[in-house]
């Protein structure tokens, strides 16, 4: 048996599929995405197969869409006693078929660089503030004991 057929989650999913769902309403919503999920999937597949079978047989494609609406006011339902907040750009770029896990690790990568970034800004101003402070003490004798101070606080 294959790895995938064992693993009912997205392999991209940050839970494996031997961990239970979290208690309480989050875990329920967990579980009706997953029922929603199957629905679209079982839709799919009857769509499919309903458009090969001949045009004078019942189709279940209604059956099925109405499992999906059904689903999605489960969903729906179980929203109202939720209070996440999702940002906006989040479901924008789930939308657009962006990859949750790979935004993530790209913001990670970016806060990162914009970090050192700054830290950089950072060390050059402390350098200019030192060598600032060190020629008024040099200029202006009478200012060195409060530009001494300054200059021996950390950070």
């Amino acid at each position: 048996m294959s790895d995938g057929a064992a693993n009912p989650h997205a392999p991209d999913s940050p839970r494996s599929s031997q961990s239970p769902p979290p208690s309480g309403v989050q875990g329920d919503l967990e579980l009706e995405l997953l029922g929603v999920a199957t629905a679209l999937y079982n839709l799919g597949t009857t769509v499919i197969n309903d458009s090969t079978k001949e045009r004078d047989k019942p189709k279940q494609v209604g059956a099925r869409a109405n499992d999906v609406v059904r689903q999605l006011a489960t969903v729906d339902d179980l929203s109202q006693s939720i209070r996440a907040m999702v940002p906006l750009q989040v479901l924008s770029d789930i939308d657009d078929a962006r990859n949750p896990l790979q935004l993530t690790k790209e913001r990670l990568e970016r806060a990162a660089t914009e970090n050192q970034f700054m830290n950089g800004k950072i060390a050059a101003i402390e350098s200019y503030r030192n060598l600032f402070n060190e020629a008024l003490a040099k200029n202006f004798p009478e200012t060195a004991e409060y530009i001494h101070d300054r200059r021996s606080t950390p950070g």
